[in-house]
């Protein structure tokens, strides 16, 4: 699927909160079909896996899943597998080829804590829920939150990994899910003006900016082994997935343009082919003000001002 840069001007030029409103029922559609496939095989297992590559909302989409299952009737609790992260030991620590932590490895998780814990929850046991602490790089058990499913109650892991075959050929029955931003916008001609790998890397860029303090070239840093570590570990288990959706919403490309593109322009010229190309594609995109964005869109994971607690 492509968005269509002439229905996106028109859009933005016309009436914005429409627009945004289309794409936002859009989404909302495809939360509510894989709400209904997750009631429908309950019975099977307790156990939702959400993954998806960085920037791809992950972490809301989990929630409005959460929020359509609760509206069903069915008590659910989404769980960061962020908190299952190991506490970084540099002598025991994935390595990639040039000897650096490959903090992108899925065997930075505790993998047999995971399963261990999938395995309690389906059998309706008590597990304790870790916190990892990203600023001290360790997890603390001491702040372990209790939790329990009862007879029709479900949890939603979601990470990066969920879908790994480490994972889900240890839980072979759980619902498994992918998302991802994967529509690019395209010209009348059909040329590709912005790529839906650089929307992500957008939502990440003014993430890390709005939340994390960390300026454009921090993430850009980073991006280059983030994709990496998508090829490696991430992009391969998607097909392991019973429903594949889109995270892209055609307004962000405009709602994004005002916050990023002076963070683009901060890098220097010619250091990053991306950032030009960038750049380039959001010249020919209209702006628009994120006042037209609802609280509850998934645009708002990265524009701030959310109505989840998704940071």
């Amino acid at each position: 699927m492509a968005y269509s840069l002439k229905q996106l001007n028109e859009g933005i030029r016309s009436d914005p909160q429409a627009f945004v409103d289309e794409c936002d029922a859009a989404f909302h559609k495809k939360v509510e079909t894989a709400a209904q496939k997750i009631a429908g095989h309950r019975a099977e297992s307790r156990i939702i896996l959400l993954s998806g590559p960085s920037g791809s909302g992950k972490t809301t989409t989990a929630l409005k899943i959460e929020e359509q299952l609760e509206k069903m009737g069915i008590e659910t609790h989404t769980v960061s597998m962020d908190n299952y992260f190991n506490t970084v030991d540099p002598e025991t620590a994935p390595r990639n080829r040039e000897g650096a932590i490959d903090y992108e490895s899925p065997f930075c998780l505790d993998i047999d804590l995971l399963n261990r814990h999938f395995a309690m929850l389906d059998r309706g046991e008590t597990i304790h829920v870790p916190k990892y602490e990203f600023a001290r790089q360790m997890r603390s058990d001491i702040m372990s939150q209790p939790m329990r499913l009862g007879p029709d109650e479900l949890a939603i892991f979601e990470g990066i990994h969920a879908l790994n075959d480490i994972i889900v050929g240890k839980n072979p029955h759980a619902f498994k899910l992918y998302i991802a931003a994967r529509s690019n916008l395209v010209d009348d001609e059909g040329k590709v003006v912005f790529q839906h790998a650089w929307l992500r890397l957008c939502r990440r860029i003014v993430r890390d900016y709005k939340f994390r303090g960390s300026d454009a070239a921090f993430t850009l840093k980073m991006w280059e082994n983030v994709r990496r570590g998508e090829k490696l570990y991430i992009s391969p288990y998607k097909e392991n997935a019973h429903i594949m959706f889109d995270s892209s919403l055609a307004f962000e490309f405009a709602v994004l343009k005002p916050v990023v593109v002076p963070l683009l322009e901060a890098i220097p010229a010619g250091k990053y082919a991306v950032v030009d190309d960038m750049l380039r594609g959001f010249e020919k995109i209209e702006a628009m003000d994120e006042k037209y964005v609802a609280p509850e869109s998934l645009a708002r994971e990265f524009l701030g001002g959310s109505t989840y607690d998704n940071h």
